[in-house]
């Protein structure tokens, strides 16, 4: 499979950047490589086995403190590299009606 058939402009970078794979679940967790990213999703080369891992899901942490993350599925595997694509929240566009209550009690 070609890594260049991508809907997304990407962000290539030189030498990696380091994250963290983290199972949805939190019971599993891979160092790994960010090779590029892109709004939808992000090419990573990863340091350890992935074999037996539960990939249909999980999270990629950008930051040592897991403030920063984007919930991820895989796409593609190709050696040590996996494509993923990043899940969009299913809640996202709903109101939150505390708000809107909070709103017009005032």
């Amino acid at each position: 499979m070609s890594w260049g058939n991508r809907k997304a402009d990407r962000v290539t970078f030189a030498t990696g950047y380091t994250v963290l794979m983290m199972g949805i679940d939190g019971t599993w967790q891979r160092p790994c490589t960010l090779l590029d990213i892109s709004n939808s999703g992000a090419r990573l080369q990863v340091k350890d086995s992935i074999e037996g891992l539960n990939l249909k899901e999980f999270f990629l942490l950008l930051s040592s403190t897991g403030l920063a993350f984007r919930r991820c599925e895989l796409v593609r595997i190709n050696g040590d590299e996996i494509g993923v694509k990043f899940v969009e929240d299913k809640d996202t566009g709903k109101k939150k009606k505390g708000r809107a209550l909070a709103r017009s009690d005032s």
